[in-house]
């Protein structure tokens, strides 16, 4: 599957909440780099990431722009995070049900039509300005 396909079909996953569908497009060693945070490495760390954001957060993408290499190898996305904050996330403001739109993008790297790497972008500082009013 060429790199676009495989973006979209990860994102279509995502914004569907089909975990398993969503999880099946990742190699078992996926490398995952979280936004202004660290590197985790595996299907099972990103299961229990996915797990966590899921409990806190509930978000829908929208305005997906994706992009992909000549080569198919890797791509980038550009996006519209659409959620609301759910359950209180260690570190972060209270929750108490707040909404959000916040521009955000990610990176990949697609090796026999899986990811094998995504590293995600956003501004904390305008999520943390939104929720946190």
């Amino acid at each position: 599957m060429p790199a676009k396909e495989t973006i979209r079909a990860y994102y279509d996953a995502f914004n569907r909440q089909d975990m398993e569908a969503f999880l099946d497009l990742l190699h078992d060693d996926v490398v995952h780099d979280i936004n202004q945070g660290g590197r985790q490495v595996g299907k099972d760390a990103f299961r229990d990431f996915m797990a966590h954001m899921n409990r806190c957060y509930r978000e829908t993408l929208t305005d997906m722009v994706i992009m992909s290499s000549d080569d198919g190898a890797r791509g980038a996305a550009e996006f519209v995070v659409n959620g609301q904050y759910l359950v209180t996330d260690e570190g972060l403001p209270e929750a108490n049900g707040q909404t959000y739109v916040l521009p955000a993008g990610a990176f990949f790297e697609i090796r026999d039509g899986k990811v094998a790497r995504i590293s995600n972008t956003y501004n904390l500082n305008d999520w943390i300005a939104q929720v946190g009013a």
